[in-house]
């Protein structure tokens, strides 16, 4: 259900995307003529109206935009399908259809179906739409009547399918209407405190993606609030009753300094806490993720460089929107926006009639820039967070960036379709990807299996933060570049299959570092020491034929050739991850120390085959309980590799592993390492 309801709120921003055409032509059209919007200016009510032609069009953009935006290849004829669909329920629907089709007077009608056109009708029909398309798009009808067949067939199956939804709704929309305008009105009641509360919750959906379908409810017409339409109707919206000074754009205005001044101020903090070595790289990190909040208002490239690493920020964060938002709605310091709440969009709409005080949300800014900047800097030092370049060292991996050679352009590939493939690879190759989407500044995908995406090699490639909402969708923050980055995976798929990257060296020896090579002293206490997991031979993590663990990039530690058939448990703790193909098991021990062990190398390709689980996700296991029994023989001829990482995935937490045992270990009696805190 959560999918379904993600995959809904990015379909709402093909329509919405539509909002900065009707915001630049209104907010210049109201620069031109600020006195009378129009009346005096002939070129300022050409591009007044023009915009108005978008916002007042809302409800039919939506169901063409839901329907393309969530058929399955993007294709135009799902949007006519939307089209077909709202034009055949709207029809229906109307009061003079409802009176003549139920035989009661035109005044008896409820008041209800005279808001029929309006945006959650949109919604409705462009998810019936394209689920319609994408069961039947495809269907071949019987010779004689081929023509009609594919994509052809399904403005015809909806215009049916909508004859049907129209007779549903003629008894149950009012009641739907009257529930809807209910929660407006209470929301609406709460005055500035209601807008505070959607403000807090707008920015707590965010890592799920869900904040686009709550602002629907508030920026447009689902729920008879309508602020963003309303606001840039200007004059019109208050010679209809629907504008209100002061009052329309209160859901809006207090995003203003939140995102030009107070995210900017968490940018200062964040680098300001980093470590001196670190400070050149994470300050152009910083910079640039500001400058977008402060200019256009796109928040994400930011917000999720803190938003995992240390959640009570982000929860401060939505706290702290929600405050900015109650105090511009109390003062009736308004202005609004078509895209987000940059300065642009100030700019923009300042000459707006509904516009009152809006010079006021700058000061309010400045205030929220030092609030930002001082909660946030106690907030990192006193917990000592790991905001970005707060790690104890930044190793050769992470700086040097993206290995090129792995990866080369190739010849008439551009730069996108470059980035592109490097990023297919880094989510484990084109056959971990089942499906590429995007919405504003994120890569949404879906893949085979979610723990094969490499993280840190994504963030190498510039990504701003890697979300697994479950095993097998996947969202990577890139930035404004998200939608073309998508396209140009789609264009690189179609030329042929890409592989996960992986090093090119081939199986070195086995080679068991010296116990000299510790990285920390020995006075330095030691939070858990964990056994060989499987005997066999040591072999150092470096020589580990697969580049993200060769690099460190799952974590610290060291692998091993096994000799043996039993894999046992390295310490106590819980077992919080079984792989389905039970090659693969993680823990975590009652210290917080996060365990992998991985057994070979692309032994996920077998399926299962080889392994038998002994124990079962969620239970609780002593140091040298086994958890896997192996069929030594088929794997040594089956998988690319049995050298087995033993891994640390959290080892930024601690300052270091000392190696202990030699070139030999004993499964379970064995001590392999110990990790200092």
């Amino acid at each position: 259900m959560l999918s379904y309801m993600q995959k809904v709120g990015r379909a709402l921003m093909v329509p919405v995307a539509t909002l900065p055409a009707a915001a630049i032509l209104m907010g210049i059209g109201y620069w031109l003529d600020p006195d009378s919007w129009g009346a005096g200016n002939a070129f300022a009510a050409l591009l007044i109206k023009s915009g108005s032609a978008i916002i007042d069009n809302m409800s039919v953009l939506f169901a063409i935009g839901v329907a393309y935006g969530m058929s399955k290849d993007k294709d135009g004829a799902a949007a006519l399908t939307g089209y077909v669909g709202f034009l055949v329920v709207t029809t229906l629907c109307s009061p003079a259809a409802v009176a003549m089709i139920q035989k009661i007077p035109v005044d008896q009608v409820p008041a209800a179906f005279g808001k029929i056109n309006n945006q959650f009708v949109g919604i409705l029909v462009g998810v019936l739409s394209a689920e319609v398309y994408n069961r039947f798009s495809h269907v071949e009808l019987p010779k004689a009547f081929s023509f009609f067949s594919g994509r052809r067939l399904v403005p015809i199956l909806v215009s049916f399918l909508m004859i049907l939804v129209a007779f549903i709704l003629m008894y149950i929309w009012p009641m739907i209407f009257g529930a809807l305008v209910t929660f407006g009105e209470h929301i609406q009641k709460l005055g500035a405190v209601g807008a505070g509360i959607y403000a807090f919750f707008n920015r707590l959906l965010i890592p799920v993606g869900l904040h686009h379908a709550l602002n629907s409810v508030f920026w447009f017409d689902v729920a008879g609030i309508n602020d963003i339409p309303n606001f840039l109707g200007g004059e019109q919206s208050i010679a209809k009753g629907t504008g209100i000074p002061g009052i329309t754009g209160r859901y809006q205005a207090g995003f203003f300094p939140i995102m030009m001044f107070g995210l900017p101020g968490a940018a200062l903090a964040i680098w300001r806490s980093a470590r001196p070595e670190n400070r050149a790289k994470v300050g152009g990190i910083m910079l640039a993720a500001a400058f977008a909040a402060f200019f256009t208002g796109i928040t994400e490239p930011l917000e999720f460089s803190f938003m995992f690493v240390a959640p009570v920020l982000f929860f401060i964060h939505a706290a702290l929107t929600g405050i900015s938002v109650f105090i511009a709605a109390h003062m009736h310091w308004i202005a609004g926006f078509g895209f987000s709440a940059g300065l642009v969009d100030l700019v923009l709409s300042s000459r707006n009639p509904l516009a009152t005080h809006w010079y006021m949300l700058i000061p309010q800014g400045l205030v929220f820039f030092v609030i930002y900047y001082v909660v946030f800097r106690f907030t990192i030092v006193k917990f000592d967070l790991k905001t970005p370049g707060r790690e104890l060292a930044v190793s050769g991996d992470e700086t040097e960036g993206y290995d090129e050679n792995l990866m080369p352009q190739q010849d008439g590939e551009s730069e996108t379709e470059m980035l592109a493939r490097r990023y297919i690879s880094a989510i484990g190759g084109s056959q971990n990807l089942t499906n590429i989407d995007a919405c504003i500044t994120r890569l949404r995908l879906g893949v085979a299996d979610s723990s094969q995406v490499n993280d840190q090699l994504a963030r190498k490639l510039g990504a701003a933060g890697v979300i697994r909402l479950n095993q097998q969708s996947v969202q990577i923050v890139v930035g404004t570049r998200a939608e073309t980055i998508a396209s140009a995976m789609k264009t690189v798929l179609a030329k042929g299959p890409i592989a996960a990257t992986i090093a090119q060296p081939a199986v070195a020896e086995p080679v068991a570092p010296s116990p000299a090579q510790s990285v920390v002293s020995t006075t330095t206490p030691v939070v858990a020491t964990l056994l060989a997991p499987v005997s066999g031979e040591v072999v150092a993590l470096e020589a580990v034929p697969d580049e993200a663990f060769a690099s460190k990039a799952v974590g610290d530690g060291v692998a091993i050739r096994p000799t043996g058939h039993l894999v046992v448990s390295p310490l106590a703790g819980t077992v919080v991850k079984i792989f389905a193909t039970r090659h693969a098991f993680c823990l975590v021990s009652e210290q917080g120390v996060e365990v992998v062990v991985h057994m070979g190398l692309d032994t996920v390709a077998l399926e299962g085959k080889g392994f038998r689980s002994l124990i079962s996700e969620g239970d609780r296991v002593i140091a040298g309980q086994p958890v896997l029994e192996m069929d030594l023989d088929y794997l040594n001829q089956h998988a690319r590799s049995m050298i087995s990482p033993v891994v640390i995935s959290n080892m930024d937490e601690y300052s270091g592993l000392t190696l202990l045992a030699g070139h030999q270990v004993v499964a379970g009696e064995t001590a392999l390492f110990e990790i200092k805190g």
